[in-house]
């Protein structure tokens, strides 16, 4: 008998035990069926129909009980692997983990040696999708102007994942030749077609996915700029 066969005959039993003496058991066919009589045990209408609510009551709190009890034993979301994500600098790789498996390893390119990327444990928190892009008060960037999200001249390609606020992330570039080298400024370049799917993969082990619709507009509207905020931040380990 199934989960549901079961919680339908407790209810019903203990139902029947409290009620037997309140009201008359309905036929099981018409050749067995045979009214109670009333006697002088019987009780009144009032308290009949005070045992009736009671036995209710009960059947339905073991019903749920036995149903709660039941859910406990069955995998919760909460209970897949934790999703962890490595940058290992000296192979130029980002690693998607969950649990002991890898997911997927991608080519990047890490800072330069006077840009070198910080390397320790930090947490993805922050996706901007469509940057747009304020050049930093750098040498290098001293001729550089501001660009908007989409802008043929922006750096930041569709997508980007902060790990350490305010200088450095994950992003998408259009500087693909750099991948594998140690070229950037600090940051982790990816294909920006990589970087969609890192960024999606995040957003829906981090407590925000999106439908379709939701990616199909961030795609073909690459002039707005979206800012998703993680429910449950996702942890990256950067390595030498």
């Amino acid at each position: 008998m199934g989960r549901g066969g079961w919680n339908v005959a407790c209810f019903w039993g203990v139902y029947l035990m409290f009620t037997r003496n309140a009201i008359s058991i309905w036929p099981l066919s018409p050749e067995t069926f045979t009214p109670m009589k009333h006697h002088s045990s019987a009780l009144p209408y009032h308290r009949r129909a005070g045992r009736i609510g009671a036995a209710s009551f009960l059947a339905a709190f073991l019903l749920v009980g036995l149903g709660t009890a039941h859910r406990t034993d069955a995998a919760e979301p909460g209970d897949d692997p934790p999703v962890h994500l490595t940058a290992n600098l000296s192979e130029r790789t980002l690693v998607i983990q969950q649990g002991d498996s890898v997911v997927a390893t991608y080519t990047v390119a890490v800072g330069r040696d006077s840009k070198p990327t910080p390397t320790g444990e930090f947490t993805i928190r922050r996706i901007v999708w469509n940057p747009a892009w304020i050049p930093p008060d750098e040498k290098w960037a001293k001729s550089a102007k501001p660009q908007q999200p989409g802008a043929s001249g922006n750096p930041m390609k569709v997508v980007k994942m902060f790990f350490k606020e305010p200088d450095y992330y994950i992003h998408g570039t259009n500087e693909i030749e750099s991948l594998g080298e140690a070229q950037s400024h600090g940051c982790l370049r990816m294909d920006p077609d990589d970087a969609y799917r890192v960024a999606r993969y995040v957003m829906e082990h981090g407590g925000r996915p999106q439908d379709e619709s939701w990616f199909w507009r961030v795609v073909h509207f690459r002039n707005e700029s979206k800012t998703v905020y993680l429910a449950t931040p996702i942890p990256l380990t950067v390595v030498n």
